[in-house]
């Protein structure tokens, strides 16, 4: 007899967190990892921030879809999903821009303005993909 598994989306809140917390790990990292990566190219600092965002982002949604909240996806949802990622696009460069102008200058204050505006836009993309683009 085998049991089924359930969608993810049948684990609830705690399991949701887990799964997006741990799918956000890996897409900070690779775009931590882009955002680095061109600023040692010598690309412009918020090109390099908007071109790491995409990364993480495109990262994060497919893995979000298919772990956390189990979606197969459609064109409301993506919809959802550009409106979304659209807007905390731009709040995410626009923190980073903040941070790195209200930052003293010290040791790994780009790596600092890059975490505040990675965390400001986690909490608003959780939130939303929950409650607005991947809702049951």
């Amino acid at each position: 007899m085998t049991a089924t598994r359930p969608a993810p989306a049948e684990f609830g809140l705690a399991a949701q967190l887990s799964r997006f917390v741990a799918i956000g790990v890996l897409s900070a990292l690779v775009d931590f990892g882009a955002y680095h990566g061109l600023l040692a190219l010598g690309t412009w600092v918020h090109a390099a921030k908007a071109a790491s965002f995409v990364c993480g982002t495109t990262t994060a949604y497919l893995l979000n879809r298919r772990f956390t909240f189990s979606s197969a996806g459609g064109r409301s949802r993506f919809a959802g999903f550009v409106l979304l990622y659209g807007t905390t696009f731009a709040l995410n460069i626009g923190m980073n821009a903040l941070m790195l102008a209200v930052l003293p200058a010290m040791p790994l204050r780009v790596s600092l303005a890059w975490m505040i505006a990675q965390g400001t836009a986690t909490v608003i993309n959780f939130v939303m993909l929950r409650t607005v683009v991947f809702r049951s």
